[in-house]
């Protein structure tokens, strides 16, 4: 029996390939389908199910698609209804991969129809689960995604995630592995760890929501305290995993990945509506740019930051793109559901320079001289950080506007006045800083480095204290 977690760091997700004699299963699968199918050819394997732990709200899954391709049966736990055909499994359900089996333990309370899928080997000894969203290594799945008004409350979904937890998980043995769907870096939790697998029984001793005397009123409260809202591109990326419609990836691909000379890239961007999008690294970015475009760079979280940024998943988007990352930069647009891409810059920035149009650049500012400036003057300083990380150490001056909810703040700010922004090492503070100047707030200044470099400069910081530790 061969296990292989396919984990990608972008979306913090983590797919899975089991095979036993020939026969292959994939789990929560991304949205592009040839790897799974090319590891399986190479295996010498057939693809026989296409398991999804619940319908996920953070990327865009690849299973219609990968069905089509393999002959595969997608199957979801009780309760799930798509407009595609799938097998609904009933709990305790097995379902055989070779010799190994697939057993699905219904998980209620991250989603109504969230299963568990527990792992069993030829001689039917328990070896793993894959527990989705229901059970995190550090945390569990936050249950406020499914609410509903007038039905149902997250502090319900809560309760039931308890039962789960306790009714079909705790019980396994403590040899068991689990493999869970997301690690840290993703917002379908709070507080998940780095690592991306762990033992159950170390799971039981840890993790706080594990707790063997942990009643379910204390659950409750502990995993609804402190849940921000949602990315606002969450539902929108449920409700494309529910419908049969959802494009495959080649198809986006072949709309997406087209080179644009300078006159039809611009003609694009000032008659169709598109957004310019730069996701070069933010030190070229800040040195020259298309006035009014959007930087997100690649080399961060880049999916998910495009989908709390951007609201409007049909938007259209043209890109500015490293020679050689066009493909991959449309690819992990698609994984959040922004299908709509048209094509990128052929020749980049330089292109654009050289034809004589105009540029724009981000105005910076280093830790030393902003330290200098900080001590003489009363700046307005904003911190895009999270509200967890500005809680936990932050200047004194500065004020809190987290870049996760920047489209929700700009009544916030004044046109025409001056603000200094940071985050923790420079790369949100140059998305907010280009976000501010396309929506023409142009007095705004990068801090470069962020808060690690201004505490290089003796600035000194206020540090929060847990009120349990004062004397």
């Amino acid at each position: 029996m061969h296990i292989e977690q396919i984990y990608t760091g972008c979306l913090a997700q983590g797919a899975y390939y089991i095979e036993s004699n020939g026969e292959a299963a994939v789990i929560d699968p991304l949205r592009e389908s040839a790897p799974y199918i090319e590891k399986a050819e190479k295996r010498g394997a057939k693809i026989k199910y296409i398991f999804e732990t619940h319908f996920h709200a953070d990327f865009v899954s690849g299973h219609v698609d990968l069905a089509q391709k393999t002959g595969a049966t997608i199957v979801y736990g009780p309760g799930a209804k798509t407009d595609f055909e799938l097998h609904e499994a009933k709990d305790g359900e097995i379902f055989e991969i070779g010799e190994a089996k697939i057993k699905v333990l219904h998980t209620p309370g991250h989603t109504m129809e969230s299963s568990t899928f527990l792992l069993l080997d030829a001689e039917g000894k328990e070896k793993a689960i894959f527990s989705g969203d229901t059970l995190f290594i550090g945390d569990v799945g936050r249950p406020d995604l499914a609410q509903k008004a007038g039905s149902i409350t997250q502090e319900d979904l809560a309760g039931m995630l308890y039962d789960s937890l306790r009714n079909k998980i705790m019980v396994l043995p403590d040899d068991v592995i689990v493999y869970p769907a997301h690690g840290a870096g993703s917002a379908c939790g709070k507080n998940m760890s780095k690592e991306t697998t762990d033992l159950l029984g170390n799971q039981k001793r840890t993790n706080y929501a594990l707790r063997a005397d942990m009643t379910k009123e204390e659950f409750i409260k502990e995993v609804t305290d402190g849940l921000l809202p949602p990315p606002q591109y969450f539902a929108q990326n449920v409700a494309m995993n529910k419908s049969a419609s959802t494009s495959g990836l080649d198809s986006i691909l072949k709309k997406g990945n087209i080179a644009l000379d300078v006159e039809t890239f611009e003609s694009i961007a000032n008659h169709e509506g598109a957004l310019v999008l730069d996701t070069r690294h933010q030190n070229e970015f800040v040195k020259a740019h298309i006035p009014n475009s959007i930087f997100i760079g690649i080399d961060g979280s880049f999916a998910p930051w495009v989908g709390a940024l951007i609201p409007d998943l049909q938007q259209p988007i043209i890109f500015i793109a490293d020679e050689g990352r066009e493909e991959e930069i449309v690819t992990r647009l698609s994984r959040v559901g922004y299908d709509n891409t048209l094509g990128y810059l052929k020749g980049g920035i330089e292109a654009w320079k050289a034809s004589g149009r105009e540029t724009d650049e981000v105005n910076s500012i280093s830790p030393e001289d902003f330290a200098n400036q900080y001590k003489k003057a009363n700046l307005n300083v904003l911190d895009v950080r999270k509200p967890t990380e500005y809680e936990a150490e932050h200047l004194e001056k500065a004020g809190n506007l987290p870049l996760d909810f920047i489209n929700e703040n700009f009544k916030e700010l004044q046109k025409g006045k001056n603000y200094h922004i940071h985050c923790q090492s420079g790369y949100r503070s140059v998305i907010a800083s280009s976000i501010y100047k396309s929506r023409g707030f142009h007095e705004v200044v990068n801090v470069e480095g962020g808060i690690k470099g201004i505490k290089a400069t003796g600035l000194p910081t206020t540090e929060y204290v847990c009120p349990s530790t004062l004397k």
